[in-house]
């Protein structure tokens, strides 16, 4: 079955759903594009490979690429970087992938321990066309890369990984977490080395925020 097969929204549903989180002209028609056929395949592996808990494509939408393309705004208010990025636990591929839709010249990896998970990234990846994006299929305390940017979200044992992900990130580079509400202080206070911006909250969420520290 082909993507397109099994995603009913159309481009213009998406970019309304997206409305809340970034301006629609700032996402081009080959991102809603893009980002149509990435739904497709989500929901097409999905049903053999539980990528997501969230089944309702439009709530995919919002849930999963609206708070991700929120940060990306967020981080890339110009969408031309060329910083490296580390996404970890990327599972799905978010934040990473729609941060890489949304600034296409940075160079990312993501970081997937799960093999099946890292074999549909690679998939995205190939369907996309998305060059300068490498999938490592290892745990996080295993990457011996740092780069200018590291991301990660909704991670499991959230106090193990933060410390690994501040020890990836170059002098002077950031961190970017989207988090709940309740960690915004524990990150906070684990890591009082980093600058850390106060904390903005996503839209259409009253709990969930996004954390980044330089």
């Amino acid at each position: 079955m082909k993507p397109e097969t099994v995603n009913p929204l159309n481009l213009e549903r998406i970019k309304q759903q997206l409305a809340p989180f970034v301006e629609p002209a700032s996402v081009t028609d080959s991102a809603v594009s893009a980002i149509r056929t990435y739904i497709g395949l989500l929901l097409k592996w999905n049903a053999k490979l539980n990528l997501t808990a969230i089944r309702d494509p439009e709530e995919i939408i919002t849930r999963h690429f609206g708070e991700s393309l929120f940060a990306a705004r967020q981080l890339f208010p110009t969408g031309d970087s060329r910083e490296s990025v580390i996404d970890l636990g990327s599972g799905a591929g978010f934040p990473g992938l729609p941060i890489k839709l949304w600034s296409p010249d940075i160079d990312l990896t993501l970081v997937e321990s799960n093999h099946r998970k890292a074999t549909f990234l690679r998939e995205v990846i190939r369907a996309l066309d998305l060059r300068s994006v490498v999938v490592l299929t290892q745990r996080a305390e295993s990457v011996s890369l740092r780069t200018d940017l590291v991301t990660f979200r909704a991670v499991e044992r959230f106090e193990r990984i933060l410390p690994v992900a501040f020890g990836l990130v170059k002098p002077g580079g950031r961190i970017a977490l989207l988090i709940g509400e309740a960690q915004v202080e524990s990150a906070k206070s684990m890591l009082p080395g980093i600058a850390w911006k106060n904390s903005i909250q996503i839209p259409s969420s009253k709990s969930r925020r996004l954390l980044i520290g330089e």
